[in-house]
């Protein structure tokens, strides 16, 4: 089975191919870090737009890259949500285009969903496992049982994760998207030099937060001359991302333990972080636990994912129906 996935969620265009669930033949993925970065973070109309001008010529660059026509494809997977409203507008509008035409089988594809199982595009990992999907939207704690069967254990009370490494590297001076650039720089800081808070939510929760780690910084920031704290913004940047993993993996490893499961997977685009990787799987080995991370490639927004969970549901017999609709609040 040949499937052809689209995801235009947020601010990053995409287009995959993939064989049989498991072969990936193209995967191509169009940034827009350089449109939104002066702003800061994503600005809505204009991913939206940029999606418009990208969609078609992604869409094709997948198919040559893969060496097949849309009259090869068995099926089509579209993120249908959650995401931006105008963002997620464009793929599904475009996939029910196709698939009208050429008389497609097409599925509308929850992201979140995707994220939790696209560790499969690269490892052959059994259920049930624990997910921390963590992301410039999401923090999210799940226990994946199989192919649409989550039980969320837990997640942010405040902002994401992803969202504070943004605002952080603002603060600091570093730009958007924040959250490579701060872990690039803290491998050069000290992450013991600033104690910054880790918030403790009561026992027996898996649930995250992470504006109280923010606040601090800017006080830190506010109570010094900002000469004396950019002499020390490689040591900021590491002590402020050493609390968050603690505050991602603290969790999670709990929850794993709970549960009685031996795996977890890392997923969304905060997965890529080395800090998050490397101190995740330092617990995991004290606990007699395994870690899965995908590659960082298959972290942040793609659509080879997309196609991987629209085939898991289109050999299960599910077929939408045109009707269907974006919807940006979608959970799992």
């Amino acid at each position: 089975m040949l499937v052809l996935g689209v995801e235009t969620s947020c601010d990053d265009t995409a287009a995959a191919v993939l064989r049989d669930g498991s072969t990936i033949l193209a995967n191509v993925v169009s940034s827009q870090d350089q449109i939104h970065s002066p702003y800061g973070g994503v600005v809505p109309e204009l991913a939206s737009r940029q999606h418009i001008k990208n969609i078609l010529p992604i869409l094709d660059q997948a198919l040559q890259t893969a060496g097949v026509g849309l009259q090869d494809i068995n099926g089509i997977a579209v993120t249908y949500g959650p995401g931006l409203v105008g963002s997620l507008l464009v793929g599904l509008s475009l996939v029910k285009g196709i698939a009208f035409r050429w008389g497609l089988p097409f599925v509308g594809v929850n992201h979140l969903e995707a994220h939790l199982l696209a560790i499969h595009l690269e490892h052959d990992v059994s259920f049930p496992y624990v997910a921390l999907l963590a992301s410039g939207g999401h923090t999210l704690l799940y226990l994946v049982k199989d192919v649409g069967s989550y039980d969320h254990l837990g997640g942010t009370r405040d902002d994401a994760a992803g969202e504070a490494y943004d605002k952080v590297a603002k603060m600091i001076g570093l730009g958007y998207p924040g959250g490579r650039a701060i872990d690039d720089l803290a491998k050069t800081g000290d992450c013991r030099a600033v104690r910054f808070p880790r918030a403790h939510i009561k026992k027996g929760s898996y649930d995250f937060s992470f504006s109280g780690i923010k606040t601090a910084v800017w006080h830190y920031l506010r109570s010094r001359d900002e000469r004396q704290w950019r002499n020390q913004i490689a040591d900021i940047a590491a002590s402020f991302q050493e609390a968050v993993v603690d505050m991602l993996v603290r969790p999670t490893i709990k929850a794993t333990i709970a549960h009685d499961v031996k795996r977890i997977v890392l997923a969304g685009g905060v997965a890529a972080n080395s800090r998050l990787r490397e101190k995740l799987k330092e617990r995991a080995d004290e606990e007699g636990l395994e870690v899965f991370s995908p590659a960082p490639k298959f972290c942040t927004d793609n659509a080879a994912m997309i196609a991987l969970t629209g085939y898991q549901w289109l050999k299960r017999g599910r077929r939408d129906e045109f009707c269907l609709n974006a919807d940006a609040d979608l959970t799992l």
